[in-house]
């Protein structure tokens, strides 16, 4: 027996990179799980910004499962590494139109319906950029450290519920998002400086996130709530992003 079997799930951001390992995860763990993303690739065409659209995922999974036990708020924009001279107001909205009022849509849609099973899990994606800065452009890291403060309120909020709500913070991880900065450095033949970001001396998988995300979609993290999980392998303890080099120039 799987550590998800009989739950309903919602995963956002699913047709790639973290999105995708976790939807593949959830399912071998015995999850009925709906994948949704902007494009295509995914159960479900869903832009995770749009309040029609998180709704709709919503009001689905229960017409059609019978309720949900998890939602995954995942999809997320990086807005390049433009600096705030650089950047307008309209870049901004865009970025935190996806990766902060996508989380708090999914949160205020999925706990109403999560609470009537009895409880569950909500998990954001956040990021390490969120709790330091040089790991990100200003509005994804600004966006990022609103999710983190987002899952602290709504756990508190949703008091009493049995729903928990909980953020992960990856680190540099190997998908669609980081792609640029992964074929600047292989084809400057300096793919092992990525490495040097962190302790363990490499990059992280898509699939070591979704690890994470099963962790706090399953019981067995029942007491964790309101918690943001670093994944980054020791990124944020040693933070060399703005020390070593600059990721614009490998």
């Amino acid at each position: 027996m799987g550590k998800l079997t009989g739950k309903v799930a919602i995963v956002t951001g699913a047709a790639s990179g973290i999105g995708k390992a976790t939807v593949e995860l959830f399912r071998s763990e015995g999850a009925t799980v709906i994948g949704a993303d902007v494009g295509d690739g995914a159960d479900a065409r869903a832009d995770a910004g749009s309040e029609e659209d998180v709704q709709r995922l919503v009001d689905e999974a229960v017409a059609n499962h019978g309720g949900l036990d998890i939602f995954f708020a995942n999809a997320g924009i990086s807005g390049g590494w433009a600096t705030i001279a650089e950047q307008t107001a309209a870049d901004w909205a865009e970025i935190l139109r996806v990766n902060l009022i996508g989380p708090f849509l999914a949160i205020k849609y999925a706990a109403p319906a999560i609470a009537k099973r009895g409880g569950g899990s909500i998990v954001c994606t956040a990021s390490v950029a969120g709790i330091r800065s040089g790991a990100g452009g200003a509005a994804y890291s600004a966006s990022k450290a609103g999710v983190i403060n987002l899952v602290q309120t709504a756990a508190n909020q949703l008091y009493g519920s049995n729903v928990r709500v909980n953020a992960i913070c990856p680190g540099l991880i190997e998908t669609g998002m980081t792609k640029g900065i992964y074929d600047m450095a292989r084809s400057a033949g300096q793919e092992q400086r990525i490495g040097e970001l962190n302790p363990l001396n490499r990059g992280g998988e898509p699939s070591e996130i979704a690890q994470a995300a099963l962790f706090l979609a399953s019981d067995a993290s029942s007491y964790v709530n309101g918690a943001a999980l670093v994944v980054d392998g020791g990124l944020a303890t040693s933070h060399p992003t703005t020390r070593r080099f600059d990721l614009r120039m490998l």
